[in-house]
């Protein structure tokens, strides 16, 4: 007796598209709601990740092999140029955060 299938038979023309090197180094894309407009956002792997980035939402560094997410604007406030590199959990909690602020070594920190 052979075993009992659970999911049902895909079909030839539901096959995803084959893993090339390249779609691994783009990563996974898709369209995003927020409050500030629509984005395109694509995950992008820890072991496609080669360069440093500079997270908007933390100001901290995204090192190489750290997986993250590359988002812009796709709702006609911005194109591929306005692509920022975000902290998977950064990019998440990106509506309940405040901008940002970069401040130098001797800036005051409150006030």
């Amino acid at each position: 007796m052979s075993p009992r299938r659970n999911h049902p038979r895909r079909r030839d023309s539901e096959v995803p598209p084959p893993l090339t090197d390249e779609r691994v180094r783009k990563g996974i894309e898709g369209v995003q709601q927020w409050q500030d407009g629509e984005w395109m956002v694509r995950s992008i792997f820890g072991g496609a990740a080669v360069k440093t980035y500079r997270c908007p939402g933390c100001m901290q560094e995204i090192r190489p092999g750290v997986a993250h997410v590359v988002a812009w604007p796709i709702d006609g406030r911005g194109d591929e140029t306005d692509r920022r590199h975000w902290h998977t959990g950064c990019w998440k909690a990106r509506d309940r955060r405040g901008p940002g602020v970069e401040r130098s070594r001797n800036a005051p920190r409150y006030g």
